[in-house]
């Protein structure tokens, strides 16, 4: 059964409304011979595909960045370099980039600020890792508040935002280093925080192992742990604990 046969169905009252959804869950994807876009995740799980840019050739991104704006779809890109923006913009000129966050994206419907996602970091240098995660949570609709520089080293700076961070339905805590932010934020909130390491840190960092170390083996109850430098993780993760927050429906 085709999507018109599917509405026809749905007019004529043969089938109802929950069961034409259910149907529409399962409708198959796009097949580009190199990509299989899932233009019907939003339908599914409430925020759509993105699209993971690096690796990929100029070609081929064009095409999934074309197949998403033919439908006047809203599509993230992750790890995009400038010249891979540059070429989607000579194509399709409405994207945007965002050189700190390396992200591209397509927005043909803003979404409207909801709820409160606090994203913070130890250091200067992890504010590339914060950006995305600040960027993909903004994608995806929630207003969020960027704490930046509250390292351990000066805990003063962190206790002087301690009451902005606690308006936030999410922590986002972000460290390369020992990684021990994310435990201390814990610390001092009562929402879930969603800890990143990052690979900032001389030698013995072991490029963000000993972070992600520290963060999984934090005392404070409350955190959770994405993947070394994974900021997009951490801001996808953050925006559905948010919409959970305040009650979003997406059915």
């Amino acid at each position: 059964m085709d999507v018109h046969e599917l509405l026809l169905k749905v007019q004529n009252k043969e089938i109802d409304l929950n069961t034409a959804e259910e149907y529409l869950k399962k409708l198959p994807y796009e097949d580009l011979g190199f990509a299989k876009l899932d233009h019907h995740r939003a339908l599914r799980s409430g925020f759509g595909e993105v699209v993971y840019c690096a690796g990929k050739t100029t070609d081929h991104l064009i095409k999934i960045f074309q197949s998403f704006s033919s439908r006047q779809s809203n599509v993230l890109g992750t790890r995009a370099s400038k010249e891979q923006y540059e070429a989607v913009r000579a194509v399709l000129p409405e994207a945007v980039y965002d050189t700190l966050s390396r992200t591209i994206y397509l927005q043909y419907n803003v979404p409207a600020p909801k709820g409160r996602i606090a994203v913070c970091t130890g250091g200067t240098s992890d504010i590339p890792v914060a950006e995305e995660a600040a960027r993909t949570a903004e994608f995806f609709g929630c207003y969020v508040d960027r704490v930046y520089d509250v390292g351990i080293a000066g805990i003063h700076r962190l206790l002087s935002k301690a009451e902005l961070i606690r308006k936030a339905n999410c922590v986002v805590a972000i460290a390369g280093m020992e990684g021990a932010l994310a435990g201390v934020v814990a610390g001092l909130v009562d929402k879930p925080v969603i800890a990143v390491p990052t690979s900032v840190g001389y030698g013995a960092n072991m490029k963000g192992l000993s972070a992600l170390l520290t963060m999984i083996n934090s005392c404070a109850e409350g955190v959770a742990v994405v993947n070394i430098d994974n900021g997009f993780g951490a801001g996808y993760m953050a925006a559905q604990i948010n919409r959970l927050a305040i009650g979003v429906d997406e059915s």
